[in-house]
């Protein structure tokens, strides 16, 4: 099949990381993608050795152009987020009858309606007329957004075993941007409250939050123990080292970072909301906190890092669930299926 993805960004976030998966697993099975958006140099280094064609949009007007170009020939084109449905119906209209009759399929990441501001309602009817099927990537995200559409959860791709809690260093490892959706200060007020004294804290992420946070470890007395990464390319590593993931968002669609986590065979704790109910929260409810709750949060998290033996379960189980219903094979296939059907 001959697939072109598009996103509006020059960024490498989790949209991006979830298309380039996606993309590369298509293209080993055989299929011809394309990939319109994202930072052109990282999303270059995942999808060259793939032979997935990547090409640069910062802008709805570089959607428009750059799908409109490369949609000529495609069985149909995948776009992920509002302002790619816009650049990519702006293409079809353009394109006229040549390409008026490729379908489009979006997958909605975000546990909200289209649109946002005075201009909502026309926005989102714009860029949901040329939709043929939504996928949704949980039922979390399915329930809060406009229309229907077809669940399709992430994969990740296979790790090889994990090393054991004993391997492991005393880290409790954040992953996210630092945003104020993502809740981070919640991970840094739990871990102030950790009576296990040589325990460190990383933050991998960038944001608008970080010099924030960052006052906020000095005022909570755990500077010297919390060390913030800033953005990184070695996430995995990191996971293979640490011995638990402090995942404290609220409002996650899925939560990719703790489904690479669980393939890597590291404990999560997590806030019981959002995509978390439906990945770690199936593993074990005692990892969950309610939202929010600092307090909740720090006794799940010390009665975890107190318990090496319940970390190696843990592990176990969150790895053997990745494996049996989050892979990289089965979300090719469903999304394969909902790209025939709406070819039909």
């Amino acid at each position: 099949m001959r697939i072109l993805h598009a996103i509006r960004s020059d960024a490498f976030a989790g949209v991006e990381r979830h298309v380039t998966r996606l993309a590369a697993a298509q293209a080993a099975r055989g299929d011809r993608v394309a990939v319109v958006g994202g930072d052109p140099d990282r999303m270059r280094a995942v999808l060259d050795e793939h032979g997935v064609l990547t090409l640069p949009a910062m802008t709805v007007s570089d959607v428009a152009r750059q799908v409109r170009s490369a949609m000529t020939g495609a069985d149909v084109v995948h776009t992920h987020m509002t302002a790619a449905e816009l650049g990519a119906t702006a293409a079809a209209w353009a394109g006229g009858r040549r390409t008026l009759g490729v379908p489009m399929v979006t997958t909605r990441h975000f546990a909200r309606p289209r649109g946002s501001g005075p201009l909502r309602r026309p926005t989102a009817a714009l860029a949901r007329s040329r939709v043929r099927t939504q996928i949704a990537i949980s039922s979390y995200v399915a329930q809060h957004i406009d229309g229907e559409s077809v669940v399709v959860y992430p994969g990740v791709d296979r790790q090889p075993d994990g090393p054991r809690s004993g391997e492991r260093e005393h880290v409790v490892l954040v992953v996210q941007r630092l945003e104020p959706e993502k809740a981070t200060d919640v991970a840094l007020r739990a871990f102030a409250e950790l009576p296990a004294p040589g325990w460190r804290l990383l933050v991998a992420g960038n944001g608008s939050q970080r010099a924030p946070l960052e006052a906020l470890a000095a005022r909570l007395g755990i500077a010297g123990s919390v060390q913030f990464l800033g953005a990184r390319d070695d996430v995995e590593a990191l996971m293979r080292r640490a011995a638990v993931l402090l995942a404290p968002c609220p409002v996650e669609g899925l939560g990719l970072t703790v489904l690479e986590a669980m393939a890597a065979g590291l404990p999560v704790v997590a806030s019981a909301a959002g995509g978390h109910l439906e990945t770690i929260g199936t593993v074990s409810r005692d990892v969950l906190f309610p939202p929010g709750e600092v307090g909740a949060a720090a006794t799940v998290l010390a009665a975890l890092t107190a318990d090496p033996a319940r970390r190696d379960d843990l592990a176990d189980a969150g790895l053997a669930c990745q494996r049996d219903g989050f892979t990289l094979e089965a979300q090719v296939a469903a999304t394969d299926a909902v790209y025939r059907g709406a070819l039909r």
